[in-house]
């Protein structure tokens, strides 16, 4: 029985050889090659400014940091978003306000934001979840009235876009991850972008202890070492040259699957925007007999992945209230084979097996 990984993503030789020569030329530290991908990345998303952080989680920490984030303020995040989101918030000492998603998306429900705002709210994070826009003409006006800072969170949305413009870059700070299961990956990395200098020169001493200068060790600010080396960015360069294939084939895989499952009762994909601009690195789909289904497909072979649960159910963040479109995506919501290195061949495989579930035989 041939074996399907829920995602296949491949750092292939031209990465190996980039990384490897980088070793040779003594890059091992945070150099060049670091600065020539930040260039690179600013050219790709059309922004001034990028700095290269650990992950998309430190990016979202040093972004609220450097805006002065901290206890006895209250930072509005959405109720489906990884965990990762919520963390860079309780870790500034501010505590997290959760807020419901959509009934037909896990993005944030932008028309709840309002009334969950109060005097101790400082910054809202917008996730844009599997590169689906959160509605950013409405959520920018309402952060200015209110003057919150605005942190997107567009982790799952490199290179997604909405109205001709690449999500992550329409807020103060926009934080993105170059893990494992993205859309392009250094293994474990990310990076933060933003339209003004000051932020970034803030965002640079930060990632350095307050440092400015590493030969004059000038100490301004609270910072950490949140460097990354040259030998991260040798193979970022790579996958940064590879997106428009990288972006192309993984939305040929949801096309795939959303044609191919149409009509099926009992299986519905979660809408991405393709037309629009928005890239879906994840294939996700609802089912009201998703555990059932789940265990017909690994029992075939076919690994798949859940969403991560609505942080409603994370005691640590010590939230309260109802999320109902949040509950009914814990029970119903899932993830088929993909990435952008999943051959197609894979999805073809996939698609008989669900269809083979659903023709009635292991439904009970």
């Amino acid at each position: 029985m041939k074996s399907i990984n829920w995602w296949q993503t491949t750092l292939k030789d031209a990465e190996i050889e980039a990384v490897v020569h980088a070793m040779r030329d003594r890059r091992i530290g945070m150099g060049p090659l670091v600065v020539a991908f930040e260039s690179e990345i600013c050219k790709a998303l059309d922004v001034p400014y990028a700095l290269m952080c650990p992950s998309g989680s430190v990016a979202l920490y040093m972004a609220l940091m450097v805006h002065g984030i901290g206890p006895g303020d209250e930072v509005i995040v959405p109720n489906r978003t990884f965990i990762a989101t919520a963390h860079a918030a309780r870790l500034t000492g501010a505590r997290v306000v959760l807020v419901d998603c959509n009934a037909q998306n896990t993005n944030i429900n932008v028309d709840l934001i309002e009334e969950k705002i109060t005097p101790k709210t400082r910054a809202i994070m917008p996730v844009h979840l599997n590169g689906r826009a959160v509605s950013m003409d409405a959520l920018t006006p309402l952060a200015r009235r209110h003057r919150l800072i605005v942190v997107e969170d567009a982790c799952q949305a490199l290179f997604s876009q909405t109205q001709g413009k690449p999500l992550g870059t329409l807020s103060h700070v926009g934080c993105f991850s170059l893990g494992i299961a993205k859309l392009l990956t250094t293994g474990i990395g990310g990076f933060a972008v933003c339209h003004d200098q000051k932020t970034w020169e803030q965002l640079a001493r930060f990632r350095n202890h307050g440092v400015s200068d590493l030969n004059h060790l000038d100490y301004q600010s609270l910072g950490f070492n949140f460097k990354v080396s040259d030998m991260t960015a040798a193979a970022g360069r790579v996958q940064l040259a590879r997106r428009e294939q990288r972006a192309a084939h993984v939305t040929r895989i949801y096309h795939t699957y959303v044609t191919e499952l149409a009509g099926i009762d009992g299986i519905t994909p979660i809408s991405v925007n393709t037309q629009g601009g928005e890239i879906p690195i994840y294939a996700e789909f609802r089912s009201p007999r998703r555990d059932a289904l789940l265990a017909w497909l690994e029992g075939q072979g076919i690994a798949q992945h859940l969403l991560p649960p609505g942080l409603h159910l994370s005691a640590h963040l010590e939230n309260d209230g109802l999320f109902p479109n949040s509950d009914g995506f814990d029970r119903e919501a899932f993830i088929l084979p993909c990435g952008p290195d999943q051959p197609l061949e894979n999805i073809h495989v996939v698609v008989e097996k669900v269809k083979e579930f659903f023709a009635g035989q292991f439904m009970k």
